[in-house]
């Protein structure tokens, strides 16, 4: 009598291109948006963002061979691929802060919230995403690096676009960005001061 093997459950087939956005993302460094699924294979999360954009190479599909990527509804924080990825996490929460901070707006208080004496409570969270969305703008010093900043990581303006409006060149802007994002960094405490 033949002896019955127990089969291992068969993965289900990707959806038509993932794989091959998967292995884009992770010739050029991009796969900080993947995930590995339960039998063991790298995968997009779903539902996110990052996942939508559709990552197209030039010259038969291989960056290897000189293809030239370009990304579609790219974010400048993932598509400027010189970024660290603490410049990135900075980045994201300066966005964060300020979305919650615009999502909710500001809310009227009574005067016996505002006259109280008492001990310093935590207060109302859209104040203190304000607060903390104006904070992190200090941090940043110098106002043509906040604009920078903001143009990137607010408004979602790319490289070449503020360059144009500021008269800068491209490697000016970038220079500023990483700056901007470094003081975020370092104001969010994802890095240690430098010394110097």
């Amino acid at each position: 009598m033949p002896r019955k093997t127990s089969k291992k459950p068969q993965p289900p087939k990707l959806p038509k291109g993932e794989a091959e956005q998967v292995r884009i993302r992770r010739e050029i460094g991009h796969d900080f948006a993947l995930r590995e699924d339960g039998f063991g294979r790298q995968r997009l999360t779903a539902g996110t963002a990052e996942a939508r954009r559709v990552y197209d190479v030039s010259n038969g599909g291989y960056t290897s061979t000189g293809g030239v990527v370009r990304l579609r509804n790219v974010d400048p924080l993932t598509g400027i691929t010189s970024l660290t990825r603490q410049q990135r996490e900075a980045g994201q929460r300066f966005r964060d802060d300020f979305e919650r901070a615009s999502r909710q707006g500001l809310q009227p208080q009574s005067w016996s919230e505002r006259v109280d004496t008492g001990p310093a409570r935590s207060g109302d969270p859209t104040i203190s995403a304000g607060r903390a969305h104006a904070h992190a703008t200090a941090a940043l010093a110098h106002w043509e690096v906040a604009a920078i900043v903001r143009g990137v990581c607010l408004e979602g303006q790319s490289v070449k676009a503020l360059a144009e409006r500021t008269g800068e060149g491209r490697d000016v802007v970038v220079k500023m960005l990483k700056i901007g994002l470094d003081l975020l960094a370092v104001h969010y405490g994802m890095l240690g001061r430098k010394a110097g």
